[in-house]
């Protein structure tokens, strides 16, 4: 049964309890996979931008552990910041301790558009949020687990970091910078660590909705996609380190 922790500390499915971050997780992909590893006995770490939405999480984490208050940390931090990321890392190191496992999830996509139609200041914010807010999260929680040569990292990628699409240009360039970004820093990390491109395929997403209209609604949600990515992130491990992976 999920969410049910047995005498020996192990969450459900037989895997040990987990500590997870996860960044963008006010909605979509990241909240989905926030919740269905609480269910499943694992301890979140969420952080996105909208403190409203991030209350309404906190409080569903909880009601699935409430003799756990403490289970779950919950707080706003904008990954496109280095100082906001850096304040994040150390606020969470002081409450949790070093994360098992990161999914690099925040991520935006621009309005269908040529690319010479793009706003350069559109442009910046994807780039910002999908790429530079990946690398603000390496920067600074992968010399915490360096010591311990433990930690798994999943960057989200994309069908189209892998392929391109007319009029979402600025994303696709953003996505296959995500592909190249996670190969080279899996190079970089010691034996024992691995750092992953995750695909989480076609879902019904407000960023899918931006791109695909009503049409959108013909793909899986969220919640049915979290089911199926939460047992593929908890079983990576070390050999997984470079792969460009899909769910």
């Amino acid at each position: 049964m999920q969410g049910v922790m047995n005498g020996l500390g192990q969450a459900s499915g037989g895997l040990s309890q987990r500590t997870v971050l996860i960044t963008g997780v006010s909605k979509g992909l990241g909240r989905a996979l926030a919740l269905e590893l609480a269910k499943r006995g694992h301890s979140v770490i969420g952080c996105s931008r909208s403190q409203d939405k991030l209350s309404s999480l906190n409080s569903q984490l909880l009601s699935y552990d409430t003799s756990s208050p403490d289970k779950h940390f919950i707080l706003p931090a904008d990954v496109r910041s280095d100082t906001s990321v850096e304040e994040l890392a150390r606020v969470v190191v002081e409450r949790k301790g070093v994360p098992d496992i990161i999914v690099n999830n925040a991520g935006t996509i621009n309005k269908n558009a040529k690319i010479w139609e793009v706003h350069p200041d559109e442009f910046d914010a994807v780039y910002e949020t999908n790429v530079k807010g990946t690398v603000n999260i390496l920067r600074h929680f992968i010399p915490l687990m360096i010591p311990s040569k433990k930690g798994i990292i999943v960057n989200m990628s994309s069908g189209w970091g892998r392929s391109g699409a007319a009029l979402v240009a600025p994303y696709c360039a953003s996505k296959w910078a995500i592909e190249g970004l996670s190969r080279s820093v899996a190079k970089e990390v010691p034996e024992g660590m691995a750092v992953v491109a995750l695909s989480p395929g076609v879902i019904n997403t407000d960023m899918l909705a931006s791109c695909f209209g009503d049409s959108a609604s013909l793909y899986q949600s969220p919640d049915t996609w979290a089911l199926k990515a939460a047992t593929m992130i908890l079983n990576l491990t070390a050999a997984d380190n470079g792969a460009s992976l899909t769910v």
